[in-house]
């Protein structure tokens, strides 16, 4: 196993944008449908936005109509980690960077049932996106 990204708070500060520093670090939530990656489908990977590890493959997204990025399963291996999260009088799964532990969003059971049920509901800040490059 890989040692795991760590930053001091000044560190992370300096490296993210403040919407990046605070979904990832602080557990914040964009407001939904204004992620840069909502409505969007180019064919590629995308990697957390703190420590560049590789998080979901865009075969997976789908249009959930949630307001979020929707995925239906993370990339191969350990790209996240779920945890038990009841904050803010609910009970959900939170979603983390397996790396840097930066948090990504939430996982639900309302995902498309032929793909495994899942929805990855997943912040835009948290995420950088690279496209698929095009062979000669």
């Amino acid at each position: 196993m890989t040692e795991k990204t760590t930053r001091s708070d000044a560190e992370w500060r300096e490296q993210l944008t403040p919407e990046q520093y605070a979904v990832l670090r602080q557990a914040g939530t964009e407001r939904a449908f204004t992620g840069k990656y909502d409505k969007h489908y180019d064919v590629g990977e995308y990697y957390c936005a703190g420590c560049g590890q590789k998080l979901f493959a865009s075969d997976a997204k789908y249009n959930s109509g949630c307001g979020w990025p929707a995925f239906t399963k993370p990339a191969e291996g350990e790209a996240v980690e779920e945890h038990r999260d009841t904050s803010h009088g609910m009970i959900r799964t939170e979603v983390t960077c397996s790396n840097c532990d930066g948090h990504l969003g939430h996982v639900f059971p309302d995902g498309p049932p032929d793909q495994g049920g899942l929805r990855y509901c997943i912040n835009s800040a948290a995420l950088e996106f690279e496209p698929e490059e095009k062979g000669d």
